[in-house]
């Protein structure tokens, strides 16, 4: 089945989700739009005490039910402090690649709901001035967010209701190209759940309904650790539609599904590996095994919750990830298509 038609409900979705500030912590835009994109099609889908959005869906049989996780938090930043001079230490949410923000523009979202922006930078920002401007670490030791208002004291900062604990997030600066790459932070993984989001619009456009009962699950501290933690407890098995690594030691390239045997936390089912690996091949889906290194996914969530669930990871190649991101629609539309092959819409 070709699903190409629906390429720009894909890229739309992708684009608005990504232009929602999210980092973990921070999730109630992006749950609120996935949960009315969800509602909006028809589904009973509903937001759980932690902000997980669950979207059940009827199945031939309800023996056996199976899930479909994708989160929709992302990297940020936090405000650690605030300089005499009125710049903003920060303190890292999950964990970005700090040298890559460097220059970044950024939001900084008060505790009374106020948006100021501003520009994260070296504390050595300028060559003319600084002589270790070029060779300063860029850390959170180093770095800081200048403000784009008038301040030049700490009470200065703290008049405009800035405070630790404020989030601040930085531009995903999105473009999709003419060649059919998407450029973006944060691909990892609002690219994955718009591909969750496009099956269900595919569900229910074509009268589809996956072999057993499913649930897509659109998870919410994904990237500090605990995002699959809360997800239905039913659910005998989990696909984990994430990111795929792109880069040294592995096989994927961001045309392509990458199916993942291991991580750091372990080896996913044997059974449901291999099933996936032969559906790729039976489908025609451009798709390759690989073990990554430093990762882990909401499926380390759900065993260490102790859920008796079954469990494997897919997703499209993501090169330079958790830094300025890149994938190409060639591997999302695999990796849509290998997740409706796993429901049996096939």
């Amino acid at each position: 089945m070709n699903f190409r038609q629906y390429e720009d409900f894909l890229i739309k979705t992708a684009e608005s989700l990504l232009s929602i500030d999210s980092p973990s912590g921070f999730t109630d835009k992006a749950s609120e739009y996935v949960l009315h994109t969800a509602t909006e099609l028809g589904y009973p889908a509903y937001r759980n005490n932690l902000g997980n959005v669950i979207v059940p869906v009827e199945g031939e049989t309800d023996e056996e039910p199976v899930a479909l996780s994708a989160h929709i938090d992302t990297l940020g930043l936090m405000v650690r402090s605030i300089t005499n001079d009125g710049h903003l230490m920060i303190t890292a949410v999950g964990s970005p690649i700090l040298p890559t923000l460097d220059g970044e523009y950024c939001r900084i979202h008060t505790m009374e709901g106020k948006v100021y922006t501003g520009t994260i930078l070296s504390l050595s920002p300028a060559i003319h001035v600084f002589p270790d401007a070029s060779t300063r670490p860029r850390d959170d030791q180093n770095m800081a967010v200048r403000i784009d208002e008038i301040v030049h004291s700490k009470e200065d900062v703290e008049a405009l209701g800035i405070r630790p604990g404020d989030f601040v997030c930085y531009d995903p600066k999105t473009t999709f190209t003419e060649r059919g790459f998407l450029k973006s932070r944060f691909i990892d993984d609002k690219g994955c759940a718009s591909i969750l989001l496009t099956l269900l619009k595919i569900m229910k456009e074509q009268n589809l309904k996956p072999k057993k009962k499913s649930y897509l699950c659109f998870s919410a501290h994904e990237e500090i650790g605990y995002g699959g933690a809360t997800l239905p407890k039913e659910i005998k098995e989990l696909l984990v539609v994430d990111m795929g690594c792109v880069g040294s030691d592995l096989s994927c390239t961001e045309e392509q599904v990458s199916i993942c045997s291991k991580d750091t936390f372990g080896p996913y089912d044997y059974e449901m590996t291999s099933r996936l690996v032969r559906l790729a091949k039976e489908h025609e889906i451009d798709a390759v095994t690989d073990i990554y290194p430093r990762y882990n996914s909401d499926a380390a969530a759900v065993w260490k919750a102790g859920y008796d669930t079954r469990a494997a990871l897919i997703g499209p190649g993501v090169h330079a990830s958790h830094g300025m991101e890149r994938t190409h629609i060639n591997g999302i539309m695999h990796t849509l298509t290998l997740s409706a092959a796993y429901l049996g819409l096939l």
